[in-house]
Order: C-alpha cells, then structure tokens, then sequence
C-alpha cells in the first residue's frame, strides 16, 4: 500500500495502547480496524496470486508474487498484534470477510490491465481509508497501521504499465477508466456498509474514542475526501475518473 500525509485531523498523541485499552469502546474500534486491515492484507495477497495468470511475461509474474508475498507479511504483522493484545484473529476478522469477498466477487477483473488497475486503485482506496483513522490512533496502533500501510510496489508498477499500454493502443484508456469508476462504486459501497455496521468503528472514523453515535454528515464528508484522491490517482494512471 502507498504511504500517504495523514488526512486532516486530529494529530496529537493520545497514549499508547495500553492507557487507552481500558474504554472498552476504544478497544472494539482497534479490534475492528485491525481485523478489517488483517483479512483486507490476506485477500490481497490471495487476489494478487490469482491475477499473477494473466500477466504476460515472466517479469510481470515475479513483480506480481513480489507484491503479493509483501501483502502476507503485513497481515502476519496483524495477527500476530490481535494475538498479542488477547483477540482472536480468525474472530475478529470475521464480520469482514463478507463485505471484502462481495467486493472481489463484484470486481474480477477479465485481464491484465484490469488487474493492474484494480490493485492500484483497490489498494490506494483502502490506504484512503485506513489514513482517516490512523490520526486518532493510540501510538502503537498508529505505528503498526502506517507501517502495514508501507508501499508494496503497487504504484509505481501499475502507472508504468497502464500508460505504456494506452500509449500502444489510446482505445484501452476508456475501457480502464470505466472500470476504474466501477472499482470506485463498488469500494466505497462495501466500505460505508462495514462504517455503518460498525458502530466503534465509525465513532473512531468521524471523530475519536470520546464520540458516540453515528455521524452521517461526518462519515460522508470522509468518502469525499476519498473520492477526490481517488481523482488524482486515475490522472495518474492517465485515465479519466
């Protein structure tokens, strides 16, 4: 995942985890945050296996396992935090599992470009997210977030390769850009589905541990924070968003 600025927000230190531990709200929130990012790091390094088939030599396979094996360790790194601070894994992840899976089911993509563009964007979405809440985290949290955050390629790779290929054929650009819309519509339906599920979750996104009660207004406000990044990263591609 790219590493990207911290969204606006909030950015003084509230503690470290184990000062923070004892709201038993504060703890539901991290717990979900981290068992979303911990199956989202697993499925990408499920998915990225799986597109490795329609890539069309040797290098792009290996970029493609390089970027994948990045993913597993991520997700080893929050497992083995949710075991550390006495969670479940697999139980923690599990509310997850449904919303992430709809979105990949929703969104496989038919070539290679499309696997480019979707683990560009898909990526870069969840990083979007993930940056909302990594303000109001306690210190440890906050660190390990941006450290799983860390960029596993993703970027760089797929710019190169997408323009390459709309500069052989500019046809392809409008298949790509439609689709990016499509990965756009579908991530952010899942994820305001998951913010509205979870209430801990969406108290911590829209204002910290001390809110209480979801926020709508807030709460979209913060997608269109990620809309409008998400813009600039089609640019970057050279598509239209």
């Amino acid at each position: 995942m790219e590493t990207q600025e911290p969204a606006d927000g909030p950015t003084d230190s509230i503690g470290p985890w184990a000062a923070r531990a004892a709201d038993p709200q504060y703890r539901a929130a991290v717990l979900d945050l981290l068992g979303a990012l911990a199956y989202g790091e697993l499925s990408a390094f499920e998915r990225l296996a799986e597109d490795a088939k329609f890539a069309p030599g040797i290098e792009e396979k290996a970029a493609l396992a390089r970027m994948a094996s990045a993913e597993f360790q991520h997700y080893q790194l929050l497992h083995d935090r949710l075991e550390e601070v006495g969670a479940d894994p697999v139980a923690v992840m599990g509310p997850f599992v449904e919303p992430l899976e709809n979105f990949h089911r929703m969104t496989a993509p038919a070539d290679w470009l499309e696997g480019l563009v979707k683990a560009y964007v898909g990526d870069a979405i969840a990083t979007d997210f993930y940056r909302e809440v990594a303000v109001r985290l306690d210190d440890d949290t906050r660190d390990l977030v941006l450290r799983v955050m860390s960029d596993t390629g993703h970027a760089g790779f797929a710019v190169e390769r997408v323009r390459q290929a709309i500069a052989e054929d500019p046809r392809v650009g409008g298949r790509l850009a439609l689709w990016g819309r499509r990965l756009m519509g579908e991530a952010l339906s899942q994820a305001q589905r998951v913010v509205a599920e979870r209430d801990a979750l969406s108290n911590l996104l829209v204002g910290g541990a001390q809110v209480r009660g979801f926020d709508l207004v807030e709460v979209g406000k913060m997608f269109n924070r990620i809309t409008e990044t998400h813009t600039k990263r089609m640019a970057a591609l050279g598509l239209a968003s």
